[in-house]
């Protein structure tokens, strides 16, 4: 994970090199825990909106909570991912994302993140699918089922996977909300971020 990616003014994150969005989710909630700083041991919960990309998933608040405004997994970093229905509260995707570690830090530094994206207005069945097979697809095409504790995949090397007939095939569901991008936000930006090293994160453009 790395918190507070780049954003644009509108909220959109800075798209990396070779990076695709494929969907924008609104009305979520979402949960992380070991977050440095944050009150009620380290844990966060906001309202916003998910971003999905060939190489990560982006959650932006609505507004800042404890100076968290968004936070950034890549897709290779994830790992026991869930999805929940159950009988009394909304549906739900949990699991867990390993921090992006600066190159001159050990691993040992930084913990494991538990997270939670609670669906809190209207349905889930254009996201749920996509989500889904874009990191089996994402895991096939880097033959990375999880990140070892003590590796430093580049978690950029995501953005090789196909995502375009994945989209083109996507099933919508009325109920959901999901936006699909089937024009790339921001199109007309040169921006483009490089690397997910500390020094090009922290801030908004």
């Amino acid at each position: 994970m790395a918190l507070n990616p780049q954003l644009f003014p509108n909220g959109m994150p800075v798209a990396f090199v070779n990076e695709m969005f494929v969907l924008a989710r609104d009305g979520v909630e979402f949960e992380v825990d070991k977050i440095p700083g944050a009150g009620h041991g380290g844990r966060l919960k906001a309202k916003g909106i998910i971003y999905l990309s060939n190489i990560r998933m982006v959650f932006v608040a609505k507004s800042p909570v404890d100076g968290l405004y968004a936070f950034d997994m890549p897709l290779l970093y994830i790992n026991g991912e869930k999805f929940n229905q159950p009988i009394f509260h909304c549906n739900n995707i949990s699991g867990f994302v390993e921090p992006v570690v600066p190159a001159d830090q050990h691993r040992a530094l930084y913990s494991t993140h538990s997270f939670k994206i609670i669906f809190k207005e209207g349905g889930c069945g254009t996201f749920i699918p996509l989500f889904f097979n874009l990191i089996a697809s994402v895991r096939q095409y880097n033959q990375h089922a999880n990140v070892p504790t003590e590796s430093r995949v580049d978690p950029l090397q995501a953005s090789q996977t196909p995502v375009d007939e994945m989209m083109r095939h996507a099933y919508v569901d009325p109920n959901d909300p999901t936006r699909i991008f089937l024009q790339q936000p921001n199109a007309d930006s040169q921006l483009r971020r490089r690397t997910y090293q500390p020094q090009t994160d922290g801030g908004h453009v």
